[in-house]
């Protein structure tokens, strides 16, 4: 039997406390043959009950009981949290499970490890550790699978009865740069996912996002497997569009110019670059979102157009479309916050401006401070995300990763500070507050006059506070009738 040894925090303690008993299990597992061991330990514990387990860790920090049924536990220690499991089966009450919740875990301190792997999704993952020796359990020759970097099935007959799998090899695909097992694409194509929840797409989805190299590994994983159209049937509409081969050179496999294959490389050039410009990670998923449906409107709005002497695919309205398209999206999907950033109102932002940074670029000639401030204001004061997107719009032409910001970006970022126009500089010097000194009752007129101002604002008729009370008196003696002005 095959040694694994690797340094796990507080080995020797699970060893006084279990013996021979305690494994690490599942991904923990596969990343330390990866030789890229991951912070997320989950251990199993055989031949103890689920009482003897808790009365042993009660004494040595914090535990909580999650999954009673199916001997799951939550211990903390030092700030560090272990997930310990019981040797578990999933069984289902029907043949063929419609929701990943209907499977029924039941737990048993007696099944031998080498049962629990079974269960499992992937042989990659159907791998334990016997922390006590070191001893690798690897009934399924999972370890074989790392070395090829491929996702096979460990129990083909099972895979079927939880559709979160699915979804799981796309993410595994993409956060580990495994290719799919061919056999996997006919028997996802038979799962059902309208019973999956929307938490748990959604939290696949961020995993995809947020922990690949490359996303698009996942996105065009979730195409194959036949998970895009029924849970992102805006983007898979996106498969079906063409795109002028003009301005697109980039096409899938098969020579389609789609704004599918655009929209997959612009998702990994906007990862690229939010990790080369240093985007606060808190607001990279709205980046991340944002590029993923810049371009769903054109699902909406593309057609042909003869113009400068021949047809060309045109999408006019594009971004006002996709905004609509990825806020319909976003309410299916529950897209809100992340880590305190306002994902969703800052993703529709960013789709609704896309292009009007590159506008300001071919514009450049003849721009005034207007220009700068009406695009600041227009992304919240967000421009620099702004920019990020359209430089992954741009770079979404080849395949080729960026090395950071274009010339088009580098030149916008620039005039922004060249103008003096910041988040804080766009923020309106005259507030209700100041208009109800006035005599301005709150309503539909004071938001008219507090609206009208700020334009006034944005357009440089004034730059301080107190130039700002002067126009507003002024706006408010000439919106008052004229005796009441005498």
């Amino acid at each position: 039997m095959a040694k694994l040894e690797f340094d796990l925090r507080d080995r020797r303690l699970f060893i006084r406390l279990f013996g021979p008993n305690v494994y690490a299990v599942g991904g923990f597992v596969r990343d330390i043959l990866r030789r890229k061991p991951s912070e997320e330990v989950d251990l199993l514990v055989t031949r103890r009950s689920l009482e003897d387990i808790v009365r042993a860790l009660e004494p040595l920090g914090k535990v909580d009981l999650v999954g009673k049924s199916f001997g799951v536990i939550k211990f903390t220690r030092a700030g560090r949290t272990v997930d310990i499991a019981l040797p578990r089966t999933d069984r289902s009450e029907a043949k063929r499970v419609r929701r990943h919740r209907d499977i029924q875990a039941q737990s048993d301190p007696w099944l031998p490890v080498e049962e629990d792997l079974r269960r499992r999704d992937f042989r990659c993952n159907s791998l334990a550790w016997r922390l006590s020796d070191g001893s690798l359990i690897d009934p399924f020759d999972g370890r074989r699978d790392i070395r090829e970097n491929i996702l096979r099935l460990t129990n083909p007959a099972a895979f079927p009865d939880d559709p979160l799998r699915v979804l799981r090899a796309a993410r595994f695909a993409s956060v580990l740069g495994f290719a799919v097992d061919p056999e996997i694409y006919p028997l996802a194509r038979t799962v059902a996912l309208e019973g999956l929840s929307v938490e748990r797409v959604t939290e696949e989805l961020y995993k995809i996002l947020l922990r690949s190299p490359r996303p698009s590994r996942g996105l065009e994983e979730m195409f194959r497997l036949g998970a895009l159209r029924p849970l992102l049937p805006e983007l898979y509409a996106l498969t079906l569009i063409i795109q002028d081969s003009v301005f697109h050179p980039e096409m899938d496999d098969f020579g389609h110019h789609t704004v599918w294959a655009h929209t997959k490389i612009t998702v990994d050039q906007a990862k690229r670059l939010a990790e080369k410009t240093g985007v606060d990670p808190a607001k990279q998923p709205a980046l991340l979102w944002a590029a993923l449906f810049h371009d769903a409107g054109k699902a909406e709005t593309t057609h042909w157009e003869y113009k400068k002497g021949r047809m060309a695919v045109t999408s006019a309205g594009h971004d006002t479309a996709g905004e609509r398209l990825a806020l319909k999206a976003f309410d299916r999907l529950k897209i809100y916050s992340w880590n305190g950033a306002d994902v969703r109102n800052l993703a529709l932002r960013l789709i609704r401006t896309h292009h009007r940074a590159g506008e300001l670029w071919q514009n450049r000639s003849v721009l005034t401070k207007k220009a700068f401030n009406r695009f600041a204001a227009d992304t919240g004061g967000e421009y620099e995300l702004a920019a990020v997107l359209d430089a992954a719009d741009r770079a979404g032409r080849s395949d080729r990763l960026v090395s950071g910001l274009d010339k088009e970006a580098r030149w916008l970022l620039r005039e922004m500070k060249a103008h003096n126009v910041s988040k804080e500089t766009i923020k309106p010097l005259v507030l209700g507050r100041d208009l109800l000194k006035m005599s301005v009752p709150p309503g539909k007129d004071m938001g008219l006059m507090l609206k009208r101002l700020y334009q006034k604002q944005l357009d440089g008729e004034f730059e301080t506070r107190a130039a700002a009370l002067k126009a507003a008196r002024q706006l408010v003696r000439d919106s008052r009738p004229e005796k009441e002005r005498s």
